[in-house]
């Protein structure tokens, strides 16, 4: 599995690299996720500056695309060059976001007024947006989630491997980066999150 981590100018740096960090536990399996950039080189909110590892027309080839947040992401939102670039298929992939990221998605025409998740601070220009925003961490509609909180990366990453490889994949991973001593409480409600929205073949693989 192929899986694009967008990351834009100003990104949070916990969406992009939990989530990325999270998914390529399934290395073994041949998976890979990379953080994807329209520039070669992007800074976070607090400055920190990373080399992308894809360019942007990756996403219209991976498997899963993942969006996370950041303090510019209501320009990018506002950019239509960039929105015309980012080319996702919900039929065929898995689409997730966070925080401001569910700005972009509701740009996209991708969220339309099903219920959605956000942060607090981007909560009044998503529903500005016309998307109906729900006191939630996660919830996704087929094949589109979204999340809201820094912290809820997790949630987007269990998700995306419960539903391309299996719930017990996802139970693996989160086990790996859980807290020592609160491993059983972390998978636990990692999975009571994402379980109602992994489809039937990834619970029957659990």
């Amino acid at each position: 599995m192929q899986i694009a981590v967008l990351t834009l100018e100003g990104y949070n740096e916990l969406d992009s690299f939990i989530a990325a960090a999270i998914l390529n536990r399934m290395r073994g399996k041949g998976w890979a996720a990379y953080i994807t950039s329209p520039a070669e080189e992007v800074t976070s909110m607090n400055g920190v500056t990373v080399r992308r590892q894809r360019p942007l027309d990756f996403i219209a080839e991976a498997d899963a695309v993942l969006i996370g947040s950041g303090i510019r992401t209501r320009d990018h939102a506002a950019e239509a060059d960039l929105l015309a670039c980012v080319r996702l298929d919900p039929a065929r992939q898995l689409i997730g976001a966070q925080c401001s990221g569910t700005l972009l998605l509701a740009r996209l025409g991708l969220i339309g007024d099903l219920p959605a998740c956000t942060d607090l601070t981007t909560k009044p220009w998503v529903i500005e947006a016309g998307v109906n925003v729900i006191d939630a961490p996660f919830v996704a509609h087929g094949n589109v989630a979204t999340a809201g909180g820094c912290l809820s990366s997790h949630y987007l990453a269990a998700w995306t491997i419960a539903r391309l490889g299996s719930l017990a994949d996802a139970e693996e991973a989160i086990h790996y980066v859980a807290p020592v001593g609160e491993k059983a409480a972390y998978v636990t409600r990692a999975l009571e999150v994402v379980r109602p929205f992994a489809g039937t073949a990834a619970m029957r693989a659990a």
